[in-house]
Protein backbone atom coordinates (compact mmCIF):
# COMPACT_ATOMS: atom_id res chain seq x y z
CA UNK A 1 0.00 0.00 0.00
CA UNK A 2 0.90 3.55 -0.99
CA UNK A 3 2.29 5.38 2.63
CA UNK A 4 1.56 8.85 0.77
CA UNK A 5 -1.80 7.13 -0.98
CA UNK A 6 -3.21 5.78 2.07
CA UNK A 7 -3.26 8.85 4.34
CA UNK A 8 -6.44 10.88 4.34
CA UNK A 9 -6.69 14.66 3.54
CA UNK A 10 -8.25 16.78 6.18
CA UNK A 11 -10.55 19.52 4.66
CA UNK A 12 -9.72 22.76 6.97
CA UNK A 13 -12.85 25.04 7.51
CA UNK A 14 -14.18 27.13 5.16
CA UNK A 15 -12.91 24.54 2.04
CA UNK A 16 -15.96 23.38 0.00
CA UNK A 17 -15.02 19.65 -1.51
CA UNK A 18 -17.03 18.78 -4.83
CA UNK A 19 -16.17 14.94 -6.37
CA UNK A 20 -17.93 14.08 -9.54
CA UNK A 21 -17.50 10.80 -10.67
CA UNK A 22 -13.30 11.48 -11.47
CA UNK A 23 -13.06 15.39 -11.35
CA UNK A 24 -12.88 16.90 -7.96
CA UNK A 25 -13.26 20.95 -7.30
CA UNK A 26 -12.37 22.89 -4.20
CA UNK A 27 -13.45 25.83 -3.13
CA UNK A 28 -11.75 28.07 -0.33
CA UNK A 29 -11.16 31.59 0.67
CA UNK A 30 -7.84 31.74 -2.23
CA UNK A 31 -10.54 30.31 -5.25
CA UNK A 32 -11.72 27.42 -6.87
CA UNK A 33 -9.79 24.84 -8.42
CA UNK A 34 -11.05 22.02 -10.71
CA UNK A 35 -9.20 19.01 -11.71
CA UNK A 36 -9.86 15.70 -13.70
CA UNK A 37 -8.13 12.34 -12.39
CA UNK A 38 -7.60 9.07 -13.65
CA UNK A 39 -11.07 7.25 -13.94
CA UNK A 40 -9.36 3.68 -12.05
CA UNK A 41 -9.14 6.20 -8.87
CA UNK A 42 -12.14 6.42 -6.80
CA UNK A 43 -12.05 10.00 -4.18
CA UNK A 44 -14.55 9.90 -1.61
CA UNK A 45 -15.23 11.95 1.12
CA UNK A 46 -15.66 10.42 4.54
CA UNK A 47 -16.38 12.42 7.92
CA UNK A 48 -14.49 15.58 6.89
CA UNK A 49 -11.72 13.82 4.93
CA UNK A 50 -10.73 13.19 1.50
CA UNK A 51 -9.80 9.33 0.99
CA UNK A 52 -8.08 8.51 -2.04
CA UNK A 53 -8.81 4.54 -3.12
CA UNK A 54 -6.95 2.41 -5.80
CA UNK A 55 -8.65 -0.75 -7.43
CA UNK A 56 -5.80 -3.21 -7.23
CA UNK A 57 -1.84 -3.62 -6.86
CA UNK A 58 -1.05 -3.19 -10.15
CA UNK A 59 1.71 -1.56 -10.94
CA UNK A 60 -0.07 1.35 -12.72
CA UNK A 61 -2.75 1.91 -9.31
CA UNK A 62 -0.27 1.86 -7.23
CA UNK A 63 1.87 4.98 -8.92
CA UNK A 64 -1.23 6.66 -9.64
CA UNK A 65 -2.37 6.20 -5.97
CA UNK A 66 0.34 8.29 -4.22
CA UNK A 67 -0.04 10.93 -6.96
CA UNK A 68 -3.46 11.55 -6.76
CA UNK A 69 -3.50 11.99 -3.27
CA UNK A 70 -1.13 14.75 -3.91
CA UNK A 71 -2.43 16.89 -6.26
CA UNK A 72 -5.33 16.28 -4.42
CA UNK A 73 -4.00 17.81 -1.03
CA UNK A 74 -2.23 20.29 -2.97
CA UNK A 75 -5.30 21.60 -5.16
CA UNK A 76 -6.92 21.81 -0.82
CA UNK A 77 -3.35 23.62 0.37
CA UNK A 78 -3.49 26.00 -2.38
CA UNK A 79 -7.17 27.20 -1.72
CA UNK A 80 -6.67 27.69 1.64
CA UNK A 81 -3.48 28.85 1.75
CA UNK A 82 -1.65 30.00 -1.82
CA UNK A 83 1.53 28.95 -3.10
CA UNK A 84 4.67 31.24 -3.63
CA UNK A 85 7.44 31.25 -5.40
CA UNK A 86 10.59 33.67 -5.01
CA UNK A 87 12.82 35.23 -7.72
CA UNK A 88 15.94 37.39 -7.05
CA UNK A 89 17.13 39.55 -9.28
CA UNK A 90 21.30 39.81 -9.73
CA UNK A 91 23.59 42.20 -11.99
CA UNK A 92 24.30 45.84 -12.63
CA UNK A 93 20.75 47.82 -13.73
CA UNK A 94 18.90 44.87 -13.41
CA UNK A 95 15.48 45.79 -11.77
CA UNK A 96 12.11 44.87 -12.07
CA UNK A 97 8.72 46.99 -11.58
CA UNK A 98 5.14 46.28 -11.51
CA UNK A 99 2.79 48.56 -14.72
CA UNK A 100 -0.80 47.54 -13.75
CA UNK A 101 -1.02 43.70 -14.35
CA UNK A 102 2.22 43.76 -16.59
CA UNK A 103 5.77 43.05 -14.70
CA UNK A 104 8.44 45.06 -16.25
CA UNK A 105 12.08 44.21 -16.09
CA UNK A 106 15.06 45.65 -17.19
CA UNK A 107 17.56 42.59 -17.77
CA UNK A 108 20.83 44.32 -19.56
CA UNK A 109 18.68 43.94 -22.97
CA UNK A 110 18.36 47.00 -25.45
CA UNK A 111 14.72 46.84 -24.78
CA UNK A 112 12.73 45.95 -21.59
CA UNK A 113 11.11 42.60 -21.04
CA UNK A 114 7.35 42.36 -20.19
CA UNK A 115 5.48 40.06 -18.98
CA UNK A 116 1.63 40.06 -18.11
CA UNK A 117 0.02 38.39 -15.60
CA UNK A 118 -2.31 34.78 -16.50
CA UNK A 119 -5.66 34.10 -14.93
CA UNK A 120 -5.09 32.38 -11.11
CA UNK A 121 -1.43 34.19 -10.73
CA UNK A 122 -0.60 37.46 -9.08
CA UNK A 123 2.95 38.65 -9.68
CA UNK A 124 4.64 40.65 -6.34
CA UNK A 125 7.18 43.50 -6.93
CA UNK A 126 8.27 44.04 -2.92
CA UNK A 127 11.83 45.79 -4.18
CA UNK A 128 13.44 46.42 -7.49
CA UNK A 129 15.22 43.37 -7.44
CA UNK A 130 12.89 40.72 -6.06
CA UNK A 131 9.70 39.35 -7.69
CA UNK A 132 6.78 37.39 -5.88
CA UNK A 133 4.49 35.22 -8.03
CA UNK A 134 1.91 33.98 -6.22
CA UNK A 135 -1.31 31.50 -6.81
CA UNK A 136 -3.70 28.88 -5.55
CA UNK A 137 -2.57 26.33 -8.45
CA UNK A 138 1.02 24.50 -7.72
CA UNK A 139 1.28 23.48 -11.13
CA UNK A 140 0.54 27.18 -12.77
CA UNK A 141 2.79 29.03 -9.83
CA UNK A 142 6.22 27.07 -10.85
CA UNK A 143 5.10 26.93 -14.51
CA UNK A 144 4.99 31.07 -14.70
CA UNK A 145 8.00 31.30 -11.84
CA UNK A 146 10.11 29.09 -14.50
CA UNK A 147 8.95 31.13 -17.64
CA UNK A 148 10.15 34.58 -15.66
CA UNK A 149 13.35 33.05 -15.01
CA UNK A 150 13.66 31.94 -18.47
CA UNK A 151 14.05 35.72 -19.89
CA UNK A 152 17.89 35.37 -18.18
CA UNK A 153 18.91 32.77 -16.14
CA UNK A 154 22.11 33.17 -14.08
CA UNK A 155 25.06 33.11 -15.75
CA UNK A 156 28.12 30.76 -14.01
CA UNK A 157 30.46 33.66 -14.17
CA UNK A 158 29.38 36.45 -12.38
CA UNK A 159 25.78 35.14 -11.44
CA UNK A 160 23.88 37.68 -13.45
CA UNK A 161 20.12 37.05 -14.10
CA UNK A 162 17.14 36.20 -12.55
CA UNK A 163 17.42 33.21 -9.89
CA UNK A 164 15.10 31.63 -6.91
CA UNK A 165 15.87 33.08 -3.68
CA UNK A 166 16.87 29.37 -2.52
CA UNK A 167 18.45 28.51 -5.75
CA UNK A 168 22.53 28.48 -5.38
CA UNK A 169 24.93 29.56 -8.72
CA UNK A 170 27.62 27.47 -8.75
CA UNK A 171 30.45 29.39 -10.01
CA UNK A 172 32.76 29.11 -12.33
CA UNK A 173 36.48 30.82 -12.90
CA UNK A 174 36.96 32.69 -15.68
CA UNK A 175 39.84 32.00 -18.15
CA UNK A 176 42.36 35.06 -16.50
CA UNK A 177 42.81 32.69 -13.64
CA UNK A 178 44.49 29.78 -15.97
CA UNK A 179 48.74 29.34 -15.19
CA UNK A 180 50.95 31.27 -17.59
CA UNK A 181 51.91 28.13 -19.92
Amino acid sequence: MSRIGRKPIAIPSGVDVKIDGNVVTVKGPKGTLTESFHPDMSIAVENNEIVVTRPSDDKPHRSLHGLTRTLVANMVEGVTHNFKKELEINGVGYRAAKQGKDLVMNLGYSHQVIVPEIDGITIEVPAPNKINIVGPDKQKVGQFAAEVRAKRPPEPYKGKGIKYVDETIIRKEGKASKGKK
